[in-house]
């Protein structure tokens, strides 16, 4: 699918707020299709499997959906698959061609406990969830909380690597959902704003929001998340029994007065893509983010959300 660069700075200049909610609406729709599609599965497996790209939306997505689930009368739990992270143990931790702790790897995840916390639930036993501390890159039990499943009640566990090959495997009924920006924005047939561009506007403005870090930090960060995609994540997607757009049309709009100013920091010509990124976003009006609901997908990224993370 691809948004309209004409529509986009149409809606914009005439109807900021009914944009950003016909966005939403759009996004629900998709939401209370994919929760339509877990209830009927429900008698394979308890277990929800919500993988996706960095910034794809995958928490607020799997939120949404758990609440649509909710009142469809399907209890649901969202459980964030970072939990399950090891202590990095230099000496056992995976590598990358570089030789430094390659932290996109599946095998940074405590993959066997995972594996036998989803057997416990359809069991009907219960666990106890592990809380990772990023700060202090250490997996705390003590944390931990514990979780029940009922006859008809479902776990969404989501994370980058939950449709890798090496935890579907040992669970293959469970209902396997992607999540990923997959709409770029085209004027005539021609490209002007790539897919994979917004995710990284979505990473690069929420690191300020959230960690108070420049585009740099994120900028640095970027090329090794792409290789990571491109090795754990991509070539797992057609696991997927369905696939969720997660972009909004006014999003391109929303980002745009936070991260051009970010970016215009940069050094020109050392990010390639940044200055693309400043290319196209002299083709695209920006829009305040005061016209997004509380509850939109894009307050993951620009704060102000009313999920807590």
């Amino acid at each position: 699918m691809a948004y309209s660069l004409s529509d986009i700075n149409e809606a914009v200049r005439s109807d900021p707020k009914g944009f950003s909610q016909r966005c939403d609406e759009e996004f629900q729709k998709k939401v209370r299709t994919a929760a339509e599609k877990i209830a009927e599965h429900r008698e394979e497996s308890h277990i929800i499997l919500l993988s996706g790209p960095s910034g794809s939306g995958k928490t607020t997505t799997a939120l949404k959906i758990e609440d649509t689930l909710n009142a469809m009368g399907v209890k649901t739990h969202t459980v964030s698959m970072d939990n399950y992270f090891n202590t990095i143990d230099p000496e056992t931790a995976p590598r990358n061609r570089e030789g430094a702790v390659d932290y996109e790897s599946p095998f940074c995840l405590d993959i066997e406990l995972l594996n036998r916390h989803f057997t416990m639930l359809d069991r009907g036993e219960t666990i106890h969830v592990p809380k990772y501390e990023f700060a202090r890159q250490m997996r705390s039990d003590i944390m931990s909380q514990p979780l029940h499943l009922g006859h008809d009640e479902l776990a969404i566990f989501e994370g980058i690597h939950a449709l890798n090959d090496v935890i579907i495997g040992k669970n293959p009924n469970a209902f396997k959902l992607y999540i990923a920006a997959r709409s770029s924005v085209m004027d005539d047939g021609k490209l002007i704003f790539d897919h994979a561009w917004l995710r990284l506007c979505r990473r690069i403005v929420r690191d300020y929001k959230f960690r108070g870090s420049n585009a740099e930090f994120t900028m640095k960060m970027w090329s090794n998340v792409r290789r990571g995609e491109k090795l754990y994540i991509s070539p797992y997607k057609e696991n997927a029994d369905l696939m969720f757009d997660s972009s909004l049309a006014c999003e391109f709009s929303v980002l745009k007065p936070y991260v051009v100013p970010l970016l215009e920091e940069l050094p020109r010509g050392k990010y390639p893509v940044a200055d693309q990124i400043l290319a196209a976003y002299e083709k695209i009006e920006g829009m305040e983010d005061t016209y997004l609901a509380p509850d939109s997908l894009a307050r993951e990224f620009v704060g102000g959300s009313t999920y807590t993370y």
